[in-house]
C-alpha cells in the first residue's frame, strides 16, 4: 500500500508522533511525503519518498501520484486556523481524493479510524 503523509507546519509534530505511535501498521507500506514532513520523518529513521514542499508544488505532485494509481491512502493533518498561501493546491488534493475514492484523514481522530480499518484488513489477509 502506498500512503501519503502531509502536514501543515503547525501539525507536523502531531503527524510524526502519530506515525511513530502506529509505525507497525505502516511497515509494509511505501511512504510518500512532502519535503518538510518527509525530512521530519527521515530524522526519525523512517524510509520515505519525498516530493517538493507543499507550497512549491508537493501537494500537486502527490495529487498526480493519486490520479495515476500511485497513492492508496492520504493522511493530511491540516491546520484549519492558519493561513496557507497554497490553499488552492490543498483543495485540489482533497477534491481528487473524493474523485478517485482515496481515503483521506485530515486529523488524528480520522487517521486513527483509517488505521483501525487498515489493521482489520491486514488481519483478514494474514
Amino acid at each position: 500500500m502506498n500512503i501519503a503523509l502531509i502536514a501543515h507546519d503547525g501539525k507536523k509534530p502531531e503527524l510524526v508522533s502519530f506515525f511513530l505511535k502506529n509505525k507497525d501498521l505502516f511497515l509494509n507500506s511505501e511512504i510518500y511525503a512532502t519535503a518538510t514532513t518527509g525530512s521530519h520523518l527521515g530524522d526519525m529513521g523512517v524510509s520515505v519518498n519525498t516530493v517538493l514542499s507543499g507550497p512549491l508544488g508537493g501537494d500537486a505532485q502527490i495529487a498526480s501520484l493519486m490520479v495515476t494509481g500511485g497513492i492508496d491512502m492520504v493522511f493530511f493533518f491540516r491546520d484549519p486556523l492558519g493561513k496557507h498561501p497554497h490553499e488552492p493546491d490543498v483543495q485540489m488534493l482533497m477534491r481528487l481524493c473524493d474523485v478517485h475514492n482515496i481515503p483521506l484523514a485530515t486529523n488524528p481522530a480520522g487517521a486513527e479510524l483509517m488505521l483501525r480499518a487498515l489493521k482489520g484488513k491486514l488481519h483478514e489477509q494474514g
